[in-house]
């Protein structure tokens, strides 16, 4: 029986975890499980309205609004974790840009936006909290990519490519970081029903609810796994493709894709 590659989190009480990206969807869901749990948690976001909401479901929550694309919030919001809290223990990144797009319809600078959301603003973000992860030899941290990185699917020209980024990225920090305590969670999921996936004019298979998607990412981060991927009915067929000869695997994809 293979070791988790992570450290299990048996017990949460007195873990600070910053959820980034915690106005709505899967960050919303998640700040439930980890308030649950004992753990302190710091919900941000840039809208701060929709953040409210959040936090009356949560009034043990600490609220902490930002624009992730704004470089010197980042140090700032992190300089009063460390003021109020003394620190975190876990952060996940969840906030995330989705456009449904043919290649052809990409408009470059929403495309730089999106690009900069869903990974130039987690650079920034590990900028800021690394090196006190570091130094104390202990902490995770949590990157949010998706199955759309698995492979080149059609309508993400731009979020796909992002995603693929991020799965690259966690693959990296969990070589440089492993050896000096930390955790890396690479969390894909599969078709989640937010505002973002209410864009898709196609049916999407395995479509699962927020609250469902926190829930296995919660599991998954407590048991110790670095890749956490669900459903897994629908996950399992994407890494098959995967396994597949390109050739095959475009004939495959070309079945599910109408062509204007």
């Amino acid at each position: 029986m293979f070791a988790p590659l992570n450290r299990p989190i048996e017990h949460w009480a007195g873990q600070r975890v910053w959820l980034i990206g915690a106005s709505s969807g899967i960050g919303a869901a998640l700040a439930k499980h980890a308030l649950a749990a004992g753990a302190s948690v710091i919900l941000s976001a840039r809208r701060q309205p929709q953040l409210a909401l959040v936090a009356q479901q949560h009034p043990k929550a600490m609220v902490l609004p930002f624009d992730v694309l704004d470089t010197a919030a980042w140090q700032s919001s992190y300089t009063e974790i460390v003021s109020r809290m003394g620190g975190i223990d876990l952060v996940v990144f969840c906030a995330a840009d989705y456009r449904p797009e043919r290649t052809w319809e990409v408009n470059p600078s929403t495309a730089a936006q999106t690009l900069q959301i869903n990974l130039g603003s987690v650079y920034t973000g590990l900028a800021t909290i690394l090196p006190d992860l570091i130094a104390r030899g202990s902490g995770g941290i949590g990157l949010i990519a998706s199955v759309a990185g698995y492979m080149g699917l059609p309508n993400a020209s731009v979020y796909g490519p992002s995603k693929a980024a991020m799965i690259n990225l966690a693959e990296i920090l969990y070589g440089d970081l492993h050896p000096k305590g930390l955790n890396v969670y690479l969390i894909n999921p599969g078709f989640v029903k937010t505002h973002l996936t209410a864009k898709n004019e196609f049916t999407m298979p395995a479509l699962q609810t927020p609250e469902q998607a926190a829930s296995a990412i919660w599991q998954g981060i407590s048991a110790g796994k670095f890749e956490i991927h669900f459903p897994r009915r629908f996950t399992q067929m994407l890494k098959f493709l995967q396994l597949l000869p390109y050739r095959c695997r475009f004939a495959l994809l070309s079945k599910f894709v109408k062509t204007p």
